[in-house]
């Protein structure tokens, strides 16, 4: 009881002379980071997870890229099952003279089997629920649709060859969660008007869904028995296994965004050090009287730990709300993308906030607020014993133990965070040897230099400590910033000048065998140059020689979902002009023996060698070929392009659509109206429009990575204050010495603003090397693509930072200028 009074009355003084608010902003700006990001992906996974069968509108789901077998449905209706059918493919509709690309989804009477529609006439009133979809002869769109092509309810769109009238607004699917994230707005229509529309061939890139629900004994049933007989491209989806790769996207994305929350708790680590930093020097004295009144080691030692925690627990909590408050910013920055009726959080990232908090404090603080236990009761009578000698190994390790602990935690995979760890470590350690370097250099030219810059440059060196964690932690702040910039700005500017002149911009796909001959016509007859046509062939993977493809076999998440996936196969006697080969030999000659040339990247992600004997399965039956060559493809021409090509004698047999693409001005874009009249099956894609949404999603991902930095950029500035605040007892005496030297107030002024400006400067000048290395690893190594070097980011990074640095130093520390000199002297407080 003795230490909880001694604990809880510390901790008031504590409170009302300000020594923890800068330990307080730390720790809260470290867990709002992780909660933020915490609160954000827990309700995303509570979407995913809280209608369970209604996330496939069933309680089982066959899906296929063909049509699937009568016999399925009769087998499941057998057994009492209810069942229901549908369609889903993207195509173009038009309102006038406007196109647009749309989700269409084509549906039973009897759809959705699990969960309801809701759906709005768009006149304000209530939303209906339905528990079928839209009578023939009616769509139901989402709102958006509604303003991009400027029409209403009542209006009609021409889909295809035929025209539907729009019934109804579609607020919700139930298993609209398959595909949380939708760029092309979604329109649902009866199967029954399907037929009319053409747009559904043979060989149609169209996914379809047979969905079964009943009793659990009988649909258990029914699973069993068509597992074993199912083909090769049909997927069967319950429940429980429902949008893997969706699951796997979001768990992808949430890791990410939580290992940039590392970056920040890296930063306010050190604002966390700094600040215990002062509070030792502020509590020495206090802790020698203690120790003069006979309060044992061991006795402060809790209550030092106990003020640790009981003031941890309560940052935390009060971190923990704000991130619940920043967590609606990232919804907000990812509306578009998102259900507008997402869940609330969990308790877990309140758990996750507070341990992750906890561990933080305990790890940076508990190593300098472990000296206070050795202060000698003598210090009561002597100040010149000046504060005990701190272990530089129990503070480096506890602080990286700490580091170490969090980054596994939030990594969640060993091998990554063995790998971010010894990155952040090898980052960290480099950073600090070159500010050490650079302050040296700065000690060196004061030796040169004269007046007020003397007195700056030293005052930088002669706190070598300090200046690294003060410099250091600044610097990974306005990297975030920098690198930032250098991604959003840099590398989307350079893939855009990678585009050659009159690359195409227009693609068309879903063309059916007997509308080559008629689309070449028509687009010579519109005066442009009439492109290659190349047959397209859904196949999925099922063999590497003798070895059957088993996806989780792949460590790799991109191999993985590539051997769950259909390839895009094509077959020619010649290699397109955007090709080489890098291994092997292009067959000669329509009449050459099957086999295969693959893309050379999706070789080595596959473990795909030449000479391998590769097996898809295709149509309901297995073609198999041998690899011949092995090739490098320049896929940013925006020419037609393809993984695997095969020879002609292999393919030239199979269901086939075509595939083309084309340059048109804006200018002419009535051309593409009237193709999509004349051939209302061929889907138009306008590469423009796709990459102006691709270019949003990113646009959007960025932000939201931006408003998780922001949290690093206020840490580093709480690092340069904790820094400042560190030193202000030395200053204040450095000050009062100079000044009674004789020292003027102007002088002492200039020379603060020359040491923060430096040390702004240096900061900036590391970061902007440290973002233009990092820029151009990612254009060369991941994006393939030319780096150039940014003049205004140096401008930004140096002489940005160092104003702004300089200015808020000087600031900071102007009040020690106004001090009487003689109140230093005499040592009053």
């Amino acid at each position: 009881m003795t230490a909880w009074r001694i604990t809880l009355r510390l901790l008031r003084q504590d409170w009302r002379s300000g020594e923890l608010y800068l330990l307080s902003a730390a720790l809260v700006l470290t867990v709002a980071a992780i909660t933020a990001v915490g609160f954000f992906t827990d309700r995303v996974e509570a979407t995913m997870e809280r209608q369970g069968s209604a996330l496939i509108a069933a309680d089982l789901a066959l899906e296929s890229s063909s049509p699937l077998a009568e016999t399925l449905s009769q087998e499941a209706q057998s057994r009492g099952l209810e069942t229901a059918q549908t369609v889903e493919f993207r195509s173009v509709v038009t309102a006038g003279q406007a196109p647009q690309l749309v989700q269409i989804k084509a549906a039973d009477p009897g759809y959705p089997l699990r969960g309801a529609l809701r759906i709005s006439d768009g006149a304000g009133s209530q939303d209906q629920v339905s528990t079928a979809g839209p009578p023939p002869g009616d769509l139901w769109v989402e709102s958006r649709l509604l303003r991009l092509l400027a029409v209403d309810v009542g209006d009609e769109l021409r889909v295809g060859e035929t025209g539907l009238r729009i019934g109804a607004i579609l607020t919700d699917e139930p298993d609209k969660g398959r595909n949380l994230f939708n760029i092309a707005p979604r329109v649902l229509m009866s199967h029954a008007d399907l037929p009319a529309t053409g747009l559904i061939g043979p060989a149609s890139r169209a996914t379809y869904r047979l969905l079964i629900a009943g009793p659990a004994e009988a649909v258990a049933d029914f699973k069993r028995w068509v597992t074993p007989r199912l083909a090769a491209n049909v997927s069967l989806e319950d429940a429980l296994n429902a949008r893997p790769e969706f699951a796997s996207a979001v768990d992808r994305a949430s890791r990410f965004l939580r290992l940039a929350t590392l970056v920040t708790l890296l930063v306010a680590g050190a604002a966390i050090a700094l600040a215990s930093h002062r509070l030792v020097d502020r509590q020495i004295d206090a802790v020698a009287v203690m120790r003069c009144l006979g309060a044992p080691r061991h006795l402060l030692m809790r209550v030092f730990i106990l003020r640790l925690v009981v003031f941890g627990l309560l940052a935390s909590l009060l971190g923990c709300l704000l991130g619940w408050l920043g967590q609606l910013g990232l919804i907000a920055a990812l509306a578009d993308w998102l259900e507008p009726d997402l869940p609330p959080p969990s308790m877990t990232p309140i758990l996750i906030g507070v341990t992750t908090g906890m561990i933080a404090l305990l790890g940076f603080a508990v190593p300098p607020l472990a000296q206070l236990a050795q202060v000698p009761p003598l210090r009561a009578l002597r100040r010149d014993l000046g504060r005990p000698r701190a272990s530089a190994a129990l503070t480096l390790g506890a602080a990286g133990l700490a580091l170490a602990l969090l980054v596994f935690w939030q990594a969640d995979d060993f091998e990554l965070a063995w790998k971010l760890l010894g990155g952040v470590l090898g980052a960290l350690l480099a950073l600090v040897l070159s500010v050490l370097v650079l302050v040296r250099l700065a000690g060196g030219l004061a030796g040169r230099a004269r007046g007020v810059w003397r007195l700056g440059l030293a005052a930088l060196a002669r706190r070598p400590s300090t200046a690294v964690l003060q410099i250091s932690g600044l610097g990974i702040g306005i990297l975030a910033l920098l690198l930032l910039a250098v991604v959003r700005v840099d590398l989307l500017e350079s893939w855009q000048e990678t585009l050659p002149e009159g690359a195409p911009n227009y693609f068309l796909i879903n063309i059916q065998p007997h509308e080559v001959e008629p689309l070449r016509d028509f687009l010579s007859s519109a005066g442009i140059q009439t492109p290659d046509l190349y047959p397209m062939i859904r196949g999925r993977l099922t063999h590497i020689g003798e070895q059957e493809i088993d996806p989780s076999s792949y460590e790799d998440p991109r191999a993985e979902r590539l051997a769950t996936r259909e390839f895009n196969l094509s077959y020619g006697e010649a290699m397109q002009s955007d090709n080489r080969i890098v291994a092997g030999r292009w067959w000669s000659g329509g009449d050459a023996p099957p086999q295969f040339s693959v893309e050379q990247g999706i070789a080595e992600t596959l473990g795909i060698a030449l000479g391998d004997e590769l097996t898809f399965w295709i149509s309901g039956h297995a073609v198999s070929g041998p690899v011949t060559s092995l090739r490098e493809v320049q896929w940013d021409s925006f020419n037609v392009n393809f993984f695997v090509s095969a020879s002609p004698s292999l393919l030239q047999d199979e269901a086939a659509t075509f595939i083309t693409s084309f340059y048109l001005p804006r200018e002419r874009e009535a051309v593409v109206t009237e193709l999509a009249r004349r051939f209302p099956s061929v889907t138009t894609l306008d590469v423009d429009a796709i990459l102006r949404q691709v270019r949003g999603v990113i646009d959007r991902g960025v932000l939201a990575v931006e408003y998780v930095f922001f949290f690093t950029l206020a840490a580093g500035l709480l690092v340069m204050y904790a820094g400042i605040q560190a030193s202000l007892e030395q200053r204040r005496v450095e000050h009062g010495i100079l000044r009674t030297l004789g020292a003027n107030r102007r002088s002492l002024l200039i020379s603060l603003g020359v040491e923060f400006s430096v040390a702004g400067l240096l900061a900036g000048l590391l970061a902007s090397v440290f973002a233009e290395s990092t820029g151009y690893l990612l254009a060369e190594q991941l994006f393939e693509l030319d780096f150039s070097f940014n003049p205004s980011l140096w401008v930004l990074g140096v002489l940005g930072s160092s104003a702004l640095i300089g200015l808020a130093g000087t600031l900071a520390t102007y009040p020690l200028l106004i001090r009487p000199p003689l109140r230093t002297l005499r040592g009053e407080g």
